[in-house]
């Protein structure tokens, strides 16, 4: 990352950035959009660690997708990744261990002014040093989408698996505001379609931190009430029966795995 970069959007110019960088990268004060392309880079690229200073609000809105949320975690899992909050009153920029790189956008073009002066790279990468240490850790709830992965297929069964990723691959984004379906609703759609015990899905979905117990029984009541699913009830030897969740409507039946989302959004929209 020693030359001047100029792109067409910021998913090149940080994939040609990552590329080129060496040890880990600072990124300064990202707009939303790109931390969610950082997350979307870091995670194609190999050898490469970020640490990633924003705004907390911003973290925040971003992260309450759980598209982004769960490959983040995986992320940091992996040690690739970190977060930290703090107001940091500059243009966003990459700070490698060899060049600075300011993110300029002009109309339909992106670039990455680019200077490694040793001095100057020198008094950046010690500005922040000193920044990060001084900055508030943030902490990420969402699961890592491995795990949510694998214990879905070893816990619930691959068919569900499957249908879990088919959801989220048709999906821009999985936050439940209008604009996408949440990890819960996506779960128990998936569930549904699968003809699982709510007991199963939701116990799952507490172990592997999606969501309460309370909350599953709450979206499930909901999608319930506006017809999205249904229950049966399945006899056990000991305690009260567990409901079986089967979807409810013709439509979401009829769906394949890439349409059930879209679907279950305009039943939800009407």
């Amino acid at each position: 990352m020693t030359e001047n970069i100029l792109e067409s959007d910021i998913d090149a110019l940080l994939a040609t950035a990552f590329a080129d960088s060496q040890g880990t990268t600072y990124v300064v004060n990202p707009s939303a959009s790109t931390f969610e392309t950082v997350v979307d880079a870091l995670a194609a690229a190999d050898d490469v660690s970020v640490r990633l200073l924003g705004e907390e609000r911003m973290l925040k809105d971003v992260l309450d997708d759980f598209l982004v949320a769960s490959t983040a975690a995986d992320l940091i899992d992996a040690g690739r990744l970190e977060l930290r909050s703090f107001d940091v009153p500059s243009n966003t920029l990459l700070v490698s261990d060899d060049a600075v790189m300011a993110v300029v956008s002009a109309g339909d073009r992106v670039a990455g002014l680019v200077t490694d002066d040793e001095d100057f790279v020198g008094n950046a990468r010690d500005e922040y040093d000193a920044v990060w240490e001084a900055a508030t850790d943030f902490k990420l709830r969402t699961p890592p989408i491995t795990r949510v992965r694998e214990t879905l297929g070893s816990e619930i069964g691959t068919d569900a698996a499957g249908d879990f990723d088919g959801v989220l691959a048709s999906l821009e984004t999985a936050r439940g505001d209008g604009d996408g379906l949440d990890e819960v609703t996506i779960s128990l759609l998936v569930a549904a379609k699968n003809e699982e015990l709510l007991y199963d899905i939701s116990k799952w979905g507490e172990d592997v931190g999606i969501a309460s117990k309370a909350t599953f029984s709450r979206t499930k009541t909901r999608l319930e009430e506006l017809g999205l699913i249904d229950t049966e009830k399945v006899p056990i030897d000991v305690g009260r029966p567990r409901l079986r969740l089967v979807l409810g409507d013709d439509r979401l039946r009829q769906a394949d795995t890439d349409e059930l989302a879209n679907v279950a959004q305009s039943l939800l929209a009407s």
